[in-house]
């Protein structure tokens, strides 16, 4: 049976721009308006032909429901490492184990409405999978694998059909040469 595994009430850990802890609040409160930074992770995992595993955002969730997305995202628990969290996450979104790699960290803030927004220091990890996710369906909508070009097509666009975080985040991956690393 699948768990809802994200709440409004969770703890978020709000930092500067130096990723130095300065409190802790609400998930809703932190991403209100034009939100107040804290610490997020992202995920892209890549399957044996170098496709990339997306997700469609469950419709119910508050921000960019409904949304194609990286693999996974989540926001570490106070005291947990990102990393930690990222793998957290695989495993309650999609029924994986995965190494992950640390790749680069960045800040950025996305409005989705007048009364919510994203404003995440947010570090993102790459991993290699050969199977395919058994996911949370009271997380995740739908899911399947992109070949890199589409998904180079998606960051080039204005499609609202994909999260702001993954198009900035797939464009440096690329930069940096993923997925052919």
């Amino acid at each position: 049976m699948n768990q809802i595994v994200s709440r409004e009430t969770d703890l978020l850990v709000l930092v500067d721009s130096n990723d130095r802890e300065i409190g802790l609040r609400d998930k809703r409160s932190c991403h209100e308006g034009r939100g107040i930074l804290h610490r997020a992770v992202s995920v892209f995992l890549f399957d044996t032909r170098k496709r990339v595993l997306l997700q469609q955002r469950h419709i119910d969730k508050p921000l960019w429901g409904g949304c194609w997305s990286n693999s996974c995202c989540t926001h570490p628990f106070y005291g947990e490492e990102p990393i930690d969290a990222a793998k957290r996450r695989v495993g309650e979104e999609l029924g994986l184990d995965v190494e992950l790699e640390y790749v680069y960290k960045f800040e950025y803030q996305a409005e989705w409405s007048p009364e919510y927004s994203e404003n995440e220091l947010c570090s993102v990890f790459v991993g290699n999978v050969k199977v395919d996710p058994i996911v949370n369906e009271s997380e995740i909508q739908a899911w399947r694998w992109y070949s890199t070009d589409s998904i180079d097509e998606v960051t080039a666009s204005d499609s609202p059909d994909y999260t702001p975080w993954m198009k900035l985040e797939w464009s440096e991956l690329r930069r940096r040469g993923y997925p052919d690393r």
